[in-house]
């Protein structure tokens, strides 16, 4: 799938209006408290604050705008996703995880603060996630926030998120063929970017063959997003990832790009780009900007 500028210019403003009302919302929602609980809270604002695309509370919001849900619903339903996925940042850059030091161009949160703070952060950024979701102000049909609790949960529990961070940490310096390394990826990344698509038809009652295509449209242009990431882990250098570089293969971990090579890697991910766009064809024009997520996740830089 080729680039196209000025499409990508398009999402690129999109995600940029996206990013900046997430931050809002975060800013408003994750309070300052003061006391001596005062710490964690400041741990928790400083991950949260510290930029990134915002590319899953994105997917949240165009995926709602296909079914007319109400733009504060699907806000506050980004942000918890968000909430989730930094917890899910500050854990894993925990020396007894992958031991990073920069994140975001900015030192870990274990670095900036200590290591139990950091766990201490990360687990209250997951229970805000399920409070905010939870609330009345998300949505007032009590059926759909047990749904989205539903979802969320195992998007990122053993049979998710958690369980495909268990897999890796235990495949490193093991050889992985293709399909451990989908099925891998497919959990610790892919299962919250399908509920990020899936959350905007659980809010606005989408049938079940809506969410199918939903779900079908995350599992593609999330393997493509791996694949992205896993080159840019090769490819990519400190100032422009946030992050450091090349810890994959440094740890001895299987790839999509150390099994593929990075020209087969590259194609396979625009293939599974293609792909992921054309699960949409049910939806209209609604869905154009979630067509060109997945051009924007295998041409990123970051």
């Amino acid at each position: 799938m080729a680039d196209h500028p000025r499409e990508v210019r398009a999402i690129d403003g999109a995600m940029e209006a996206c990013a900046l009302e997430v931050a809002d919302a975060l800013d408003r929602l994750v309070p300052s408290p003061e006391g001596p609980e005062a710490r964690v809270f400041e741990a928790m604002r400083y991950a949260l604050m510290a930029g990134g695309k915002r590319f899953r509370p994105f997917l949240v919001r165009e995926s709602a705008k296909l079914f007319d849900v109400h733009e504060e619903a699907a806000l506050r339903t980004g942000v918890a996703v968000e909430c989730i996925h930094t917890y899910s940042l500050v854990h894993d850059d925990l020396p007894c995880m992958d031991d990073d030091d920069l994140r975001r161009g900015k030192p870990t949160v274990h670095k900036a603060f200590d290591e139990a703070t950091a766990v201490l952060a990360g687990d209250a950024l997951q229970s805000l996630a399920f409070e905010l979701i939870a609330d009345e102000a998300t949505h007032e049909d009590a059926r759909v926030r047990c749904e989205l609790t539903r979802r969320l949960a195992l998007a990122i529990g053993g049979h998710g998120m958690v369980g495909g961070q268990m897999i890796d940490l235990g495949s490193e310096g093991q050889p992985l063929e293709m399909n451990a390394i989908t099925r891998l990826q497919q959990l610790k990344t892919g299962a919250l970017i399908a509920f990020s698509c899936e959350a905007g038809g659980v809010l606005g009652h989408a049938s079940a063959a809506a969410l199918h295509a939903l779900h079908a449209y995350a599992h593609d242009m999330g393997l493509a997003f791996q694949i992205a990431d896993d080159l840019l882990d090769v490819e990519g250098n400190s100032a422009d990832l946030g992050k450091t570089p090349g810890k994959d293969e440094a740890a001895g971990k299987a790839t999509f790009v150390s099994i593929l090579g990075p020209e087969r890697a590259r194609a396979q991910a625009a293939m599974l780009a293609e792909q992921a766009v054309r699960h949409l064809d049910l939806f209209d024009q609604k869905a154009d900007l979630l067509r060109e997520a997945a051009v924007f996740v295998i041409n990123r830089r970051s």
